[in-house]
């Protein structure tokens, strides 16, 4: 079994905002896979589903970003799955929009739901997908990531959720280096 979980806030104020890529991600893999996350548990909104035999947990905390890992934790738990299987997905400044970077560990980077997630996992070893934002020097940070995409920006944030998506399904029946072979660009 393995968990897909995608960070990001709750409620409408925040939907299609900068900080919500990884809820954007999920929703996308949700609906490829024609599914909804709307279960209510662990804190958050999830669906159980199937993917080419696996038993893959899709996972919307709704802890609001800073305690990401309390909701995953839960879902850890409950379904007795390690960090080897679990999968977090979400936003990073340090990207322009329109890219993704695959990882296997790391730290936080400073930002607050990676290190609620790696507090509650207790390791900074789990598997991970970084969808670009940008940065705007001129907008102070906390404004920025809950600001929206502009809208020259929305073909290139499109490409980016739907290879994101595309690489979280294939990272569940492939080896985590192979998706990052295959899906890491230059």
């Amino acid at each position: 079994m393995k968990i897909i979980v995608g960070l990001g806030n709750p409620g409408l104020r925040y939907d299609n905002t900068r900080h919500n890529a990884g809820f954007m991600v999920m929703d996308r893999i949700a609906e490829i896979l024609n599914e909804k996350i709307e279960k209510e548990k662990f804190e958050g909104k999830y669906v159980k589903t199937r993917v080419n035999g696996e038993e893959v947990i899709l996972l919307k905390p709704t802890t609001f970003m800073n305690n990401s890992g309390f909701s995953l934790r839960a879902c850890m738990d409950f379904f007795k799955v390690s960090n080897k299987d679990i999968l977090v997905i979400y936003d990073d400044m340090d990207m322009p929009v329109g890219k993704i970077r695959l990882r296997q560990k790391g730290s936080a980077g400073g930002h607050n739901g990676i290190k609620s997630v790696i507090t509650c996992a207790m390791t900074n070893e789990f598997d991970r997908i970084r969808v670009g934002i940008g940065r705007d020097p001129q907008i102070p940070i906390v404004n920025y990531v809950l600001s929206r995409f502009k809208a020259e920006e929305q073909e290139d944030l499109k490409k980016s959720v739907d290879e994101a998506a595309e690489a979280a399904i294939y990272s569940i029946s492939h080896s985590f280096a192979d998706t990052m072979n295959r899906f890491n660009h230059k």
